[in-house]
């Protein structure tokens, strides 16, 4: 993410990894930073660029606001915030975030996570096949979206892809069960889910307080030593507090309870979404009601003017602004001028619940992600493989 400036204009750029995403992909994210760093506020202009080794966006907004005509104000943290916006829209989209370093150059967050967690190109394969499975209605189009987005598609009887910079094609069955060619048709269909095993906590039903702490006490177990290299004590009995004060026994309960506060923010996000909508219209209603009172008395002299002509060349940029404005209030359907004021103070109220709306959707996206942290937690110990049973050597029973 960089940004220039002059007086009148700020001018954001927005880059993309190569091979990570479509032009129209791009062009819809880079839409979406435009609203969430303009707040409907300010004229913005926005192209995608698909000539350079990788797409990016540029994003041009006027200094101005059109509500109340004040500036915007540039500094290190607006920067910042524009970069934690773009960033997060990365994320949010499985999408490779460029994360600031010490020298002049960052590292993309995608080689960020390599190095930190080893990730592969098969885990990056997954992920985007992952993304695509719910856009796309058919494993042709998945291939076809896969292709758009950078991956090299080997077909056969057993479909490979390439990523570039990739050396080797990846067979996506060898990516696991889920991602053969009929797994993958099954879960476009919706006959499929994503496999997932259940803990024995949920298949024996046992209450999870109690298997925890039978895990933790068998301290040689290969549950225990696998999830203390990650995790200590201290996070032990945070999970197992956690649990008590949520008053969570199963396993199931712990599922049901995660689905139903994704739900809540799912929720929460459509309704902000919503509200972001209707600020947006009703800036644009504002700046088209104040364009067309200052210009009414300019463009009424204009219409009884004996030499138009004359008059339009002298005034024609206001002329020109009054034509535009008018149209755009008749085809939403206003024949008649609101009262200005009425709408501000009607934009003001939308702010105010749009700063509520946004407060709960962020309490409820830090609630997912503490129950996740818990799942985990739990899903560690309790899904570890056991060392298998020692078998007898001989029928006489000699056990080695």
């Amino acid at each position: 993410m960089a940004s220039k400036r002059n007086s009148s204009l700020f001018h954001l750029i927005q880059s993309f990894a190569p091979g990570e995403v479509d032009y129209e992909k791009a062009h819809e994210i880079g839409r979406q930073l435009a609203d969430a760093v303009t707040k409907g506020q300010h004229e913005y202009v926005l192209t995608t660029h698909i000539d350079k080794g990788h797409i990016h966006n540029h994003i041009i907004f006027c200094a101005v606001n059109f509500v109340d005509h004040h500036k915007y104000v540039s500094n290190k943290r607006t920067y910042y915030g524009i970069r934690n916006m773009s960033d997060k829209l990365y994320r949010d989209n499985g999408l490779s975030v460029v994360v600031p370093g010490k020298g002049s150059k960052g590292k993309s967050y995608a080689e960020y996570q390599a190095e930190k967690t080893g990730t592969s190109w098969k885990g990056k394969l997954k992920i985007a096949v992952d993304a695509l499975i719910p856009q796309v209605s058919s494993f042709e189009e998945l291939l076809q979206r896969l292709q758009a987005a950078g991956y090299e598609i080997k077909p056969g009887k057993y479909v490979s892809c390439r990523a570039p910079g990739q050396e080797r094609f990846t067979r996506l069955k060898t990516l696991g069960a889920d991602y053969t060619e009929e797994a993958i048709r099954e879960r476009i269909a919706g006959k499929r889910t994503r496999a997932a095993k259940a803990p024995k906590a949920e298949r024996k039903g046992v209450n999870l307080l109690i298997d925890i702490e039978n895990s933790i006490k068998a301290q040689q177990s290969r549950g225990y030593e696998q999830w203390a290299k990650i995790h200590n004590l201290k996070q032990a009995a945070k999970t197992m507090n956690f649990l008590t004060e949520n008053k969570i026994e199963q396993y199931t309960d712990l599922l049901t309870r995660i689905e139903e506060i994704t739900t809540a923010s799912e929720q929460a996000g459509e309704s902000l979404k919503e509200v972001e909508k209707r600020l947006s219209d009703m800036a644009l209603l504002i700046k088209n009601v104040t364009t067309c009172q200052k210009t009414n008395p300019l463009y009424e002299a204009y219409r009884k003017a004996r030499n138009k002509e004359k008059y339009r060349a002298e005034h024609e940029r206001d002329i020109i602004l009054h034509e535009a404005a008018a149209r755009s209030l008749k085809a939403s359907g206003i024949t008649k001028l609101p009262n200005l004021a009425a709408m501000q103070k009607e934009y003001e109220a939308l702010q105010a619940q749009k700063e509520a709306l946004y407060a709960d959707y962020g309490k409820l996206k830090k609630k997912v992600r503490e129950y996740d942290i818990i799942k985990q937690n739990i899903d560690s110990i309790l899904q570890a493989e056991k060392p298998p049973e020692r078998k007898r050597e001989n029928e006489r029973g000699i056990i080695p």
